[in-house]
């Protein structure tokens, strides 16, 4: 199953990015590369109800997940650098938050960046996150872990939702200096600074693929049948998309299958939160 990954659409099933050609005016020398993520305002703060097609806010008490296989290569499948170890991030905390710093890079542009989201080890490191937060990650196999609250016109719904897919994010590419560029490039005593930026609206989609899906929360809130206040992704597995898809609000799949509830549609889209450099795409992939 692949993914291409856009600032606002997901598309389960499809992957029809065009590299674009990255250059440097400094091919000799070394430099580095300093790797950090974050979640934006959306995570940090809150998803306002303006951003929310039917008008619920939403906001992250814990927003984890594990990040590991970092790598740097290029066009023709050479490693530049590589971070094989996994680090565990609340993107709660504040700021950009530092994953991995590679020194003594060769000084070229190297298109090829991936990395993964994956269940979280008993070797996994703490960058950002408690002992409590890894301990739920391992002991549960989670990559990716979401404790929230949405609330409109005084209702409040409480979830936390675990899930423990791994995939792969390559061919990365994203905005530097005013360009779209591929992967990262270094130059002789410079620093590229990418981020992998996490995108926490992207849970809420209401189609897969569709340049005009829209971040919506009602149908969620409305599998809490026994009105506990609580949603569950079992809650959840138990909506069928054909009974709440209309034209308007269409829960498209695209060209992906076995998604016909809203449980696996949730966990679909929790394979589209990795971006690049803020909007940037990468190809996304389970493995």
């Amino acid at each position: 199953m692949n993914t291409m990954l856009r600032g606002t659409a997901l598309g389960l099933g499809l992957a029809l990015a065009a590299c674009s050609s990255s250059d440097s005016n400094d091919n000799d020398g070394s430099g580095s590369v300093a790797f950090s993520t974050w979640g934006e305002d959306y995570i940090e703060k809150r998803i306002p109800s303006e951003s929310v097609a039917d008008g619920w806010t939403i906001h992250y008490n814990k927003f984890l997940v594990v990040i590991r296989n970092i790598k740097v290569a290029d066009g023709g499948g050479a490693v530049g650098a590589e971070m094989k170890e996994s680090k565990l991030f609340d993107m709660t905390t504040s700021g950009p938050k530092p994953i991995v710093t590679f020194a003594n890079v060769a000084a070229k542009p190297w298109t090829h960046v991936s990395y993964e989201i994956a269940p979280a080890a008993a070797d996994t490191v703490i960058g950002a996150g408690t002992d409590a937060d890894k301990q739920l990650m391992v002991q549960s196999g989670y990559s990716v872990y979401v404790d929230a609250v949405a609330t409109k016109d005084q209702v409040t719904k409480k979830y936390t939702w675990g899930f423990k897919t791994v995939t792969l994010y390559d061919r990365c590419k994203g905005e530097l200096a005013g360009k779209d560029t591929d992967g990262v490039v270094v130059t002789n005593g410079g620093t590229d600074t990418p981020q992998l930026t996490i995108h926490g609206d992207h849970l809420y989609y209401d189609d897969l693929q569709s340049k005009d899906a829209k971040v919506r929360f009602g149908f969620m809130a409305d599998a809490d049948k026994d009105n506990d206040g609580i949603i569950t992704l079992d809650e959840l597995s138990k909506v069928k998309l054909a009974s709440i898809s209309t034209k308007d609000i269409p829960y498209g799949t695209g060209s992906a299958t076995g998604i016909n509830d809203l449980g696996a549609f949730v966990t679909a889209l929790s394979r589209t939160i990795g971006h690049f450099r803020g909007e940037g795409e990468c190809f996304a992939s389970a493995k």
